[in-house]
């Protein structure tokens, strides 16, 4: 019985169980590991990211023969310039866009206002279960509108820290360029013969999954930034392109991304013309079919396979056990999982079919 497949995976989860319940009655011991994690884990990040974006300029220019320290000295100065002509070409229109927002805020908020009492005066009609949703979402907006000071001021210091965290970000990436090559010759250099040759092959799926979905899903969200701003400025929407840069950033969240940026250009619109708040509806539903159906398969292709449906499930699991981040990382560490699952499998298939040969 020991041999069945069933009754190994179910030991395995019930030592994992029980190493988890440890680890919670002891996690004291573990907070200042956990503390230095939360620190270098947002420049972390931000540097893989990077890393994966850059790393085929990093291979293109040695095979061109630049020395290694040259290359990485000339990714560096080529992402500096990237920033600095984005910042060029669509600074100055951002801050203005930005200014003028800022200046017409007032009015927006009071028009959005009076549309929220057209709606509560209209409440007496609806079921009680709705109204009381009303009530309960009233009274929430109420709370955070009187707690607005606390409010402002820890965004102002998670952007502090935000910022200084960003300093950190060029010295992870310099070492992932220098020493990237090291990292698989380091884990499998603890284990021998086929083993060996499976932790290579496991590591190198996990590797080029993560590359096709970071390479892919900011691709992608950088073609559905042009495809919304274009909709924007044929509509004659207006802070079309920081309406636009929203929807590019936004986008990196799956699923829920489009829906998310929908919400301030809808806004926007039904302050300037209720007309054109369906025409941005309409825009944004055109550019997720596009995106969802023409660019992501032709872009990530088969990389990923992630069915819809699971898609929706891991981010409202992850968006209630981590919040933001939970969203944003849900579906590269299942892909990241999966890839490591599907190989397993893979390698007690084999062991089961040498098994049965030699039999």
């Amino acid at each position: 019985m020991t041999n069945k497949l069933w009754f190994q995976a179910g030991v395995g989860i019930i030592l994992a169980l029980v190493i988890i319940r440890l680890f919670i009655e002891v996690q004291g011991i573990f907070d200042p590991l956990f503390i230095i994690a939360g620190t270098v884990f947002v420049p972390l990040l931000l540097g893989g990211v990077l890393f994966y974006l850059t790393r085929p300029i990093l291979y293109f220019l040695e095979k061109r023969g630049l020395p290694k320290w040259a290359s990485i000295i000339s990714i560096i100065l080529a992402i500096l310039l990237a920033f600095w002509l984005f910042y060029a070409m669509i600074g100055p229109a951002v801050t203005k866009q930005v200014n003028t927002l800022v200046d017409n805020f007032p009015e927006i908020v009071e028009e959005v206002e009076g549309y929220a009492q057209y709606v509560l005066d209209q409440r007496s009609r609806l079921p009680d279960s709705i109204q009381e949703q009303i009530s309960d979402m009233t009274g929430s907006i109420g709370n955070l509108a009187s707690n607005i000071g606390s409010v402002l001021l820890s965004f102002t210091m998670s952007l502090v820290s935000g910022v200084i965290s960003l300093v950190l970000v060029p010295f992870f990436l310099i070492y992932l360029l220098i020493d990237h090559k090291k990292f698989v010759p380091f884990v499998s250099g603890f284990f021998s013969g086929e083993r060996k040759s499976w932790i290579i092959k496991t590591l190198q799926d996990v590797d080029k999954t993560l590359r096709a979905y970071i390479q892919g899903q900011l691709f992608v969200s950088f073609l559905v930034g042009i495809m919304l701003l274009i909709g924007y400025w044929i509509i004659g929407l207006e802070y079309a392109l920081l309406l636009a840069l929203i929807g590019m950033v936004t986008n990196v969240i799956p699923f829920l991304g489009p829906y998310i940026a929908v919400i301030p250009a809808m806004l926007i619109a039904l302050v300037t013309d209720p007309i054109q708040a369906v025409w941005v509806a309409v825009i944004m539903l055109v550019a997720q079919q596009i995106e969802s159906n023409l660019i992501t398969p032709n872009v990530m292709g088969n990389a990923l396979d992630v069915h819809p449906l699971t898609v929706i499930t891991l981010i409202l699991a992850a968006g209630n056990i981590a919040g933001l981040w939970g969203i944003i990382l849900a579906i590269p560490v299942y892909a990241v999982v999966k890839s490591v699952v599907k190989n397993i499998y893979a390698r007690r298939q084999d062991i089961g079919k040498t098994a049965t040969k030699d039999v």
